[in-house]
């Protein structure tokens, strides 16, 4: 009797395939086949495991991306102060603008210290900084035109005027730090 190795089924010592599954049992010259392979084994290259592998890897390094970026706060929420009762004090996204007021040419360097953000122009202008409501804020301009008007910087904290400077000199230049 020869066992299948497929099914386990006992078959006649002169079966050349399985009566029950059509198993080939033996070759074309009548020699056994030695079909001693462990069930369920893999039966692929080293190169193919391999690229398995870093598929894997690929996808559940873009699964974790997706909920990384997906649970993360909105850049309204992070601007959020939590005070020391604990409470949140929800405020503007971008609470600072900057106002120059002069009929002439002006160039103005304003932000936070560490990133300014350069502007030139003529006449009156405002400018909402990107700076959140704890940053340094610092305003650097200064006449273009050499003219004698008034040169005026205005800082606003949510529509509030919190820092102001003039001058009427014809090479006139403004700083402003604030510090909230």
């Amino acid at each position: 009797m020869v066992k299948c190795p497929r099914c386990g089924y006992e078959n006649p010592s002169n079966a050349v395939y399985c009566y029950n599954c059509a198993y080939l049992l033996t070759d074309s010259h009548g020699n056994r086949i030695n079909n001693t392979k462990r069930k369920n084994s893999w039966d692929i290259g080293i190169a193919k495991k391999i690229v398995i592998v870093l598929g894997i890897i690929i996808i559940a390094l873009l699964l974790f991306s997706l909920v990384y970026n997906n649970t993360q706060p909105s850049h309204n929420e992070t601007l959020n102060v939590i005070t020391d009762d604990g409470s949140v004090h929800k405020t503007a996204s971008y609470p600072y603008v900057a106002v120059i007021d002069y009929e002439g040419s002006w160039y103005a360097e304003m932000g936070n210290p560490n990133y300014l953000a350069k502007e030139s122009g003529y006449g009156p202008k405002k400018f909402t900084l990107d700076c959140a409501p704890w940053d340094r804020v610092a305003i650097d301009a200064k006449k273009y035109d050499y003219g004698e008007g008034e040169f005026k910087v205005q800082l606003l904290r949510n529509g509030e005027v919190v820092a102001e400077d003039s001058t009427t000199n014809v090479t006139g230049r403004i700083v402003i730090n604030y510090n909230y």
